[in-house]
């Protein structure tokens, strides 16, 4: 097992790593959208939100020497499942055919009242 750390995405909020290699896989913590450039939540709504936290989870990958086309599934939580269009809108902006497996649900609440989270499973091909 191998913590996976990157400056590139905000630093875990607790006891937890931002990833764990295991074998070929690789589990990101969710993501939830901050800038890791400020600390502090991106302006705006759902779209905004999901495109950070998105962002973050592909430098947590990259670190990872993976890449989005990598991820074999994802799970998105959200605070209000009438956000789903919007969030789906530009999660398709990070994924190609064929798309990672996913979950997707509503939670009562989320880390810092984050309106999106989001974590991913991906698989090293190369060593």
């Amino acid at each position: 097992m191998k913590a996976i750390s990157t400056k590139k995405a905000p630093a875990a909020i607790g006891p937890y790593s931002q990833a764990i290699r295991v074998g070929n896989l690789v589990y990101t913590s969710g993501q939830i959208p901050i800038d890791p450039a400020t600390g502090a939540f991106v302006e705006g709504g759902i779209k905004e939100q999901t495109r950070q936290s998105l962002t973050n989870v592909r430098a947590i990958l990259a670190e990872a020497g993976l890449a989005m086309s990598d991820v074999v599934k994802t799970t998105v939580f959200m605070a209000d499942m009438n956000d789903f269009a919007e969030m789906n809108a530009v999660y398709a902006e990070f994924f190609a055919e064929p798309y990672p497996a996913r979950s997707a649900v509503a939670v009562k609440t989320l880390p810092k009242g984050a309106l999106v989270e989001i974590e991913v499973v991906a698989e090293v091909t190369k060593s």
